[in-house]
Protein backbone atom coordinates (compact mmCIF):
# COMPACT_ATOMS: atom_id res chain seq x y z
CA UNK A 1 0.00 0.00 0.00
CA UNK A 2 1.53 3.64 -0.70
CA UNK A 3 1.75 5.95 1.78
CA UNK A 4 -1.21 9.11 1.79
CA UNK A 5 0.02 12.11 -0.05
CA UNK A 6 0.18 15.52 2.47
CA UNK A 7 -3.18 17.18 0.95
CA UNK A 8 -4.15 14.16 -1.15
CA UNK A 9 -5.66 10.28 -0.93
CA UNK A 10 -3.32 7.54 -0.88
CA UNK A 11 -1.69 7.04 -4.42
CA UNK A 12 -2.24 10.34 -5.84
CA UNK A 13 -0.21 12.81 -6.79
CA UNK A 14 -0.32 16.27 -5.08
CA UNK A 15 -1.67 18.96 -7.63
CA UNK A 16 1.46 21.31 -8.73
CA UNK A 17 1.24 24.92 -8.58
CA UNK A 18 1.41 27.32 -11.33
CA UNK A 19 4.57 28.64 -10.92
CA UNK A 20 3.40 32.35 -11.16
CA UNK A 21 0.87 31.08 -8.08
CA UNK A 22 0.60 35.24 -6.58
CA UNK A 23 -2.62 36.51 -6.79
CA UNK A 24 -2.78 39.54 -9.22
CA UNK A 25 -5.52 42.61 -9.29
CA UNK A 26 -8.90 41.38 -10.36
CA UNK A 27 -9.26 42.08 -14.12
CA UNK A 28 -10.91 45.42 -15.03
CA UNK A 29 -14.29 45.38 -16.56
CA UNK A 30 -14.52 46.62 -20.15
CA UNK A 31 -14.83 50.34 -20.60
CA UNK A 32 -18.15 51.47 -20.95
CA UNK A 33 -19.03 54.06 -23.36
CA UNK A 34 -18.86 57.58 -21.31
CA UNK A 35 -22.87 59.69 -21.75
CA UNK A 36 -25.64 58.17 -23.17
CA UNK A 37 -26.83 56.23 -25.97
CA UNK A 38 -27.25 57.33 -29.20
CA UNK A 39 -30.47 56.77 -31.28
CA UNK A 40 -30.58 53.07 -32.36
CA UNK A 41 -33.17 51.49 -35.39
CA UNK A 42 -35.12 48.80 -33.56
CA UNK A 43 -35.44 46.72 -36.87
CA UNK A 44 -38.58 45.54 -36.63
CA UNK A 45 -39.80 43.63 -39.59
CA UNK A 46 -42.46 45.44 -41.30
CA UNK A 47 -44.78 43.25 -44.21
CA UNK A 48 -45.84 45.45 -46.77
CA UNK A 49 -50.15 46.33 -46.87
CA UNK A 50 -50.21 46.73 -50.16
CA UNK A 51 -51.88 50.00 -49.43
CA UNK A 52 -50.00 52.84 -50.91
CA UNK A 53 -51.00 55.32 -48.21
CA UNK A 54 -50.84 53.33 -45.42
CA UNK A 55 -47.30 51.66 -46.55
CA UNK A 56 -45.98 55.47 -47.00
CA UNK A 57 -47.13 56.54 -43.65
CA UNK A 58 -45.84 52.97 -41.64
CA UNK A 59 -42.26 53.60 -43.78
CA UNK A 60 -42.55 57.45 -42.03
CA UNK A 61 -42.46 55.45 -38.93
CA UNK A 62 -38.59 55.11 -39.85
CA UNK A 63 -37.97 58.44 -39.58
CA UNK A 64 -37.83 57.99 -36.02
CA UNK A 65 -34.64 55.68 -35.82
CA UNK A 66 -32.50 58.41 -36.32
CA UNK A 67 -34.22 61.10 -33.95
CA UNK A 68 -33.62 61.83 -30.17
CA UNK A 69 -36.77 60.50 -28.47
CA UNK A 70 -37.79 63.91 -27.24
CA UNK A 71 -38.33 64.25 -31.37
CA UNK A 72 -40.58 61.00 -31.52
CA UNK A 73 -44.18 62.60 -30.96
CA UNK A 74 -43.63 65.14 -33.92
CA UNK A 75 -43.24 61.60 -36.08
CA UNK A 76 -45.66 59.15 -34.23
CA UNK A 77 -48.48 62.13 -34.33
CA UNK A 78 -47.89 62.47 -38.07
CA UNK A 79 -48.20 58.83 -39.05
CA UNK A 80 -51.87 58.69 -36.69
CA UNK A 81 -53.10 61.89 -38.34
CA UNK A 82 -52.29 60.35 -41.73
CA UNK A 83 -53.73 57.04 -40.91
CA UNK A 84 -56.82 58.41 -39.43
CA UNK A 85 -57.22 60.91 -43.25
CA UNK A 86 -56.77 57.24 -45.19
CA UNK A 87 -59.50 55.76 -43.03
CA UNK A 88 -61.93 58.66 -43.25
CA UNK A 89 -61.74 58.82 -46.81
CA UNK A 90 -62.80 55.07 -46.80
CA UNK A 91 -65.80 56.39 -45.44
CA UNK A 92 -66.28 59.25 -47.99
CA UNK A 93 -66.17 56.61 -51.11
CA UNK A 94 -69.50 56.43 -53.07
CA UNK A 95 -71.31 53.03 -52.43
CA UNK A 96 -74.51 51.50 -53.73
CA UNK A 97 -76.91 54.74 -52.58
CA UNK A 98 -78.60 54.26 -49.61
CA UNK A 99 -81.79 52.87 -48.72
CA UNK A 100 -84.89 55.06 -48.66
CA UNK A 101 -85.71 55.77 -45.44
CA UNK A 102 -89.36 54.24 -44.42
CA UNK A 103 -92.00 56.70 -44.84
CA UNK A 104 -94.29 56.75 -41.65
Amino acid sequence: MSEPTPGGRPGSEPEAEPADATPGPPEAPAEAPSGPAGPAPLGVARTPTGVPDVDARLDRLADADDLPVSSHLEVYEDVHGGLRDTLTALDRRPGPPAPPAPSS
